[in-house]
């Protein structure tokens, strides 16, 4: 199991379709998730550090979470099957939630912990970008710098 880091949350053209894409800590390989706009919108928010006026899905689920006195440790990257990623939130006390990656990402960096991925996903859908490649990613990164949630909005999910 490898821990990744968010990278961000891009726009995939002509299909308007946003694809979250995430990197091992300690490696080389990037994992793209393709994602519904609502969850792309509330990872960009957390990214970008905005507080929404009204707490989204996921800040609700936090705060539910904390109020019921349980504590999120980490998020998994359990499975792929037909092209569908499978995620668990991973409680205290070894409790486990099956949920999507997507939301799975938002509410995770919500509470602070580690998203890990098992190696049978990075194995199946991981993938190395050459070093020619990387300028890319990091035009990437200055396109996360420069969206805002709006571009989001009226996405296929």
């Amino acid at each position: 199991m490898s821990e990744m880091r968010v990278v961000g949350v891009r726009v995939e053209l002509p299909a308007n379709q946003p694809i979250l894409l995430l990197r091992e800590t300690e490696g080389e390989r990037y994992l793209p998730i393709w994602i519904g706009s609502v969850e792309a919108t509330a990872i960009a928010l957390e990214q970008q550090g905005v507080r929404p006026a009204r707490p989204l899905t996921h800040d609700l689920l936090k705060d539910v979470i904390g109020a019921l006195g349980r504590q999120l440790e980490q998020v998994r990257i359990t499975d792929l099957q037909e092209g569908t990623f499978f995620a668990e939130l991973v409680f205290d006390g070894d409790i486990r939630v099956s949920a999507r990656p997507s939301d799975s990402v938002a509410l995770a960096l919500r509470v602070g912990v580690p998203i890990h991925a098992e190696e049978s996903v990075l194995a199946e859908a991981g993938l190395i970008i050459p070093d020619e490649q990387e300028d890319e990613v990091e035009k990437f990164r200055e396109f996360l710098d420069s969206v805002s949630p709006e571009d989001f909005r009226g996405a296929d999910t």
